[in-house]
């Protein structure tokens, strides 16, 4: 007989249900892994309710199948079949795929009289069980996932089994469910420390890179910095494919003609890219400043892939490098104004050479009181677009090639042209040499001529050299730009010319004074040029072409577009008016003379 204040003691069962159930409660809360969590419950299950193996399924990351998360008694071997190649669709029609989709329990007495197990029939059978049951974790109304347990031989599931296991799977659910918040919890902390820690790290980047921009070290300084945060070689080329830095080892990187020939997208920036050349893989950043391409950097591929933060490093080196070359291209345009506003006065005077001008020459490392050797150059591209680029990007390269020599040579653009005084008798350093002005001249317009064509195969560059007296520049210019202009437009461009290799043209741009040579070629061809005013006709024209074809009638036609006896009736009309016979030998040096002292009249005007 019972009494009051006495109740019966709790059986032995029921208090190792709470024992685990208390277990597995502690477990959901503390800082184990949630592997460890549903190791746990499926232990639990197998221990209190005595099948021979036990597992926990889960959504897995493509939310399409069910993935055996946790286990107990079940081989690595069967959960790596399962998982891999036998995979629980959600919506198939496996025991737990029906649990997880109808929220109740799904028990199957004989795996081997069910024909929609038989996908997983040959695993089972390796495993060794018979009989499973699949129980749904429900957590707020929602389902996480199923808790199976399976028999080695065939059993039929009782009413009270299932709910043992249902009860249990309840408990597990919720412990699933803190597990599964805690580990979501731990993967913000661990995401958020991580975050913190790379924009520590990226701001002691920038800051590494700012000291050196602000300490004016240059890009040789911003390369050894990200060589030492990438522990990789670094190259910097510039647009042209000349290299404008490196740090580190570089061999193992393409050369000038393999880099050049990397074609990246136009949107490229400065996140690296990897490319392969020759069958080796490599990195490359583009630098930019706004839309227009400046700089790349390249740095070789290791078996360390380049984490975020040498990515954050690189990025950040690439603006670095921009801000150097604007800062630098900035001191480059104003040393361009200044020396092409000297330039002008030099050019634009027919005077002696004013002392202020020459002491404003000395500030800027010229020396005005030796002679010089006038250089003009101009460049052709494929278009006019590129012929204005590129004349740009030759005044750069011709005044780095002139930067180690003293007295510098004066570098500038005047008048569409590029123009070069370079002084006579001084080599790289400063020292004197004896050399020959005529062969230094010629020397120093090779120089001159290679710096304009860099490495483009489309850039078509012509030179004309010339030397003159120092208290005269601008006659010296006017005949130099003559020879030029002559060279282009005679067979000569695309090359170095002199005065010589003009032939008596040459002798005549170097006149004084160009009315003598304009009252000569009138008095010849003055007929011609007043009845093509009048008449809107080519006859001027037809008679250079005529005379450029070697008295060639066809070869004339040819080179005009026009018929043949086009030409005879031109040709006809220019003998009526001038009285001229074609066929006198005398006439025909007489009126090539008079062209080309036209010709050469019009350029020194």
């Amino acid at each position: 007989m019972n009494t009051a204040g006495h109740c019966a003691e709790p059986s032995s069962e029921l208090l190792m249900w709470l024992s685990s159930l208390r277990t597995l409660s502690a477990a959901a809360n503390s800082d184990s892994d949630l592997r460890e969590v549903l190791d746990l419950v499926a232990e639990t299950a197998r221990s209190l309710l005595g099948f021979d193996f036990c597992g926990v399924l889960t959504p897995g990351h493509d939310q399409r199948s069910l993935v055996i998360t946790g286990w107990s008694g079940l081989s690595e071997d069967y959960v790596n079949q399962v998982n891999a190649d036998r995979p629980v669709a959600l919506d198939g029609t496996a025991p737990s795929s029906r649990a997880f989709h109808s929220g109740a329990p799904i028990a199957i007495r004989d795996i081997a009289t069910e024909s929609r197990f038989s996908p997983w029939g040959g695993v089972a059978r390796e495993q060794g069980y018979r009989a499973i049951i699949a129980v749904p974790l429900v957590a707020g109304g929602q389902v996480l996932g199923t808790l199976n347990g399976y028999y080695a031989p065939v059993h039929t599931f009782t009413s009270h089994e299932v709910e043992r296991l249902a009860l249990l799977a309840n408990h597990a659910a919720i412990a699933l469910t803190s597990a599964q918040r805690l580990d979501q919890l731990h993967r913000l902390t661990e995401s958020l420390l991580a975050q913190r820690d790379l924009l520590a790290r990226s701001e002691q980047i920038h800051e590494r890179f700012l000291a050196a921009a602000l300490r004016s070290g240059g890009l040789d300084e911003i390369a050894r910095i990200l060589a030492d945060l990438i522990t990789r070689s670094v190259l910097v080329e510039d647009v042209r494919g000349g290299v404008l830095t490196s740090a580190g080892e570089c061999s193992t990187l393409p050369d000038a003609g393999r880099r050049a020939e990397v074609r990246i997208g136009d949107t490229a920036g400065s996140t690296p890219h990897q490319v392969v050349v020759d069958g080796e893989p490599c990195w490359v950043s583009t630098v930019r400043l706004a839309d227009e391409v400046v700089a790349r950097i390249w740095f070789p591929d290791t078996a360390e892939p380049l984490d975020p933060i040498g990515e954050r490093a690189v990025e950040h080196a690439s603006i670095v490098v921009a801000l150097e070359l604007l800062r630098l291209r900035t001191g480059v345009e104003v040393e361009h104004r200044l020396r092409g506003e000297l330039m002008a006065d030099l050019l634009g005077s027919r005077d002696v050479i004013e002392d202020q001008v020459i002491r404003r020459g000395e500030m800027l490392g010229h020396d005005f009181t030796r002679p010089h050797v006038v250089i003009v150059g101009a460049i052709v591209g494929p278009s006019d677009r590129m012929t204005a680029r590129g004349s740009q990007r030759a005044l750069a390269a011709v005044a780095e090639v002139v930067r180690s020599y003293q007295p510098r040579p004066l570098v500038a653009m005047y008048r569409g042209t590029i123009v070069v005084l370079w002084p006579t008798g001084v080599v790289p350093g400063g020292a004197d040499t004896e050399t020959g002005a005529d062969d230094e001249g010629t020397h120093a317009a090779h120089l001159v001529r290679k710096a304009l064509t860099g490495r483009r195969q489309d850039i078509e560059a012509t030179v004309a050299v010339h030397r003159g007296h120092h208290d005269n520049y601008a006659h010296v210019y006017r005949t130099a730009r003559g020879a030029l202009h002559i060279a282009q437009h005679t067979g000569h461009s695309d090359s170095v010319v002199t005065l010589g290799d003009l032939g008596i043209t040459g002798l005549l741009l170097q006149l004084d004074d160009p009315t003598q040579l304009l009252a000569f070629a009138d008095r010849t061809l003055l007929p011609l040029l007043e009845y093509d005013r009048k008449h809107d006709t080519d006859l001027v024209r037809t008679l250079r072409a005529y005379l450029d074809s070697r008295l060639n009638r066809p070869d004339t036609a040819q080179a005009l577009h026009i018929h043949v006896n086009t030409v005879k009736q031109r040709l006809r009309r220019i003998e009526q008016l001038t009285g001229a016979d074609f066929g006198d030998a005398g006439t025909v040096v007489q009126f090539s003379t008079a062209l080309t002292l036209r010709d050469v009249a019009s350029l020194a005007t």
